[in-house]
């Protein structure tokens, strides 16, 4: 059927009327309500590229309503972005310590934390002696000279807590050497300024310039390091530097046994100004970060086993899971997640570097109980 043009006319006149009394609602408005023609927010995502994290490399997992471009980051680079460099990462994964020390010491307040944890270790293993040094147990540390490349990072001090409550040996007393270059720079980043602080009544020295830790060590200058990853002459097999526990995974699982305790390494923040435009993005990122994470538990589980080159990787998992649970790479802030975040809180405190204990309620962004996994 066809209109004559009169009738056309008045159609297109009404419907100009009708259009005129429609309200248009800025984008800005309806952000994270799912609205198909709003434009993304646009984010710049710093990160390692872990295999529970690589499903937002390759693009299987998206951040709601954002257009996220990840770049992958050392955790030093990471930390000197965010704190006294030019802050161009609108969210990032974050060292747990330095953050502390940030926000108690400093006033920091330009990132906000989310209770995302993509980075967790044992520390026992990061214990490394000089098979000659006469070492043979952690009381034996006493007294020694101990070399590390960042003396207030989240894994040194994690380290000086688990030694002072399961071996009673205090930082007091261990003789400290930094080292003046870290060996595992190229993976990690530089060490950053938060991961250099040194609290009062501490015997602590500089090592020589140009040394690194495992050198060191190797020259006799110091008799043991603590280390977040593996030292160099570790890696490259030199007979002269071994773990002071050389099954550091049975002391693990028993101390997890004993304290329930996985340490957190690093969690994941949001830059301030960004969560109070839009507030959404934070329940965004947390389910992003998830996803992403049970995307990895699955390929574990399926065919992880047959594409590692561990030969008993499968039976490690069933193993771990029996002893931690099924998500024993827990995000949210359940009672196993507050005790470890508390401890490390304690541990900061303790030992001279956080200027007070913090609490969870206030380092964390509220309401917390909003962030659970399923």
């Amino acid at each position: 059927m066809y209109l004559s043009k009169q009738l056309l006319s008045k159609f297109i006149l009404s419907l100009c009327l009708i259009l005129s009394n429609v309200t248009v609602v800025p984008a800005q408005e309806i952000e994270g309500e799912g609205g198909v023609d709003k434009p993304k927010l646009s984010l710049k995502v710093g990160a390692y590229d872990f295999k529970r994290l690589e499903a937002f490399f390759d693009g299987r997992v998206k951040i709601k309503n954002t257009d996220a471009t990840f770049v992958k980051m050392g955790i030093g680079d990471m930390n000197s972005n965010v704190f006294n460099g030019p802050q161009d990462l609108d969210v990032t994964e974050i060292g747990l310590h330095p953050f502390m020390l940030a926000y108690a010491n400093d006033n920091f307040r330009d990132y906000t934390l989310l209770p995302i944890f993509p980075m967790r270790l044992f520390r026992h293993k990061s214990i490394f002696i000089g098979a000659e040094s006469g070492i043979k147990t952690a009381k034996d540390l006493k007294g020694k000279n101990i070399a590390t490349p960042g003396y207030s990072s989240t894994s040194l001090t994690w380290i000086r807590g688990i030694l002072q409550d399961e071996y009673d040996v205090t930082p007091q007393d261990i003789k400290w050497i930094t080292s003046a270059k870290d060996s595992s720079a190229g993976a990690a980043g530089k060490i950053s300024k938060n991961e250099q602080i040194v609290p009062e009544g501490i015997d602590i020295q500089s090592g020589t310039e140009g040394k690194d830790e495992s050198e060191l060590l190797l020259d006799g200058e110091a008799d043991a390091l603590f280390h977040a990853a593996e030292p160099k002459a570790f890696i490259q097999g030199n007979p002269k530097i071994v773990r002071l526990f050389p099954d550091s995974k049975k002391i693990e699982q028993a101390y997890y046994e004993k304290t329930g305790i996985f340490p957190i390494m690093h969690a994941i923040a949001i830059k301030t100004s960004l969560l109070e435009k839009h507030p959404w993005l934070a329940k965004a990122v947390f389910d992003a970060y998830s996803e992403s994470k049970t995307l990895a538990y699955n390929y574990m589980t399926k065919i992880g086993w047959a594409d590692d080159m561990l030969p008993w990787y499968g039976q490690e998992l069933r193993n771990t899971r029996a002893l931690m649970g099924k998500n024993f790479y827990s995000y949210g802030l359940n009672k196993a997640n507050r005790k470890t975040l508390e401890t490390l809180f304690r541990y900061s405190f303790e030992q001279g570097l956080s200027s007070r204990q913090l609490t969870i309620d206030e380092l964390f962004l509220p309401p917390s109980d909003e962030f659970r996994e399923n």
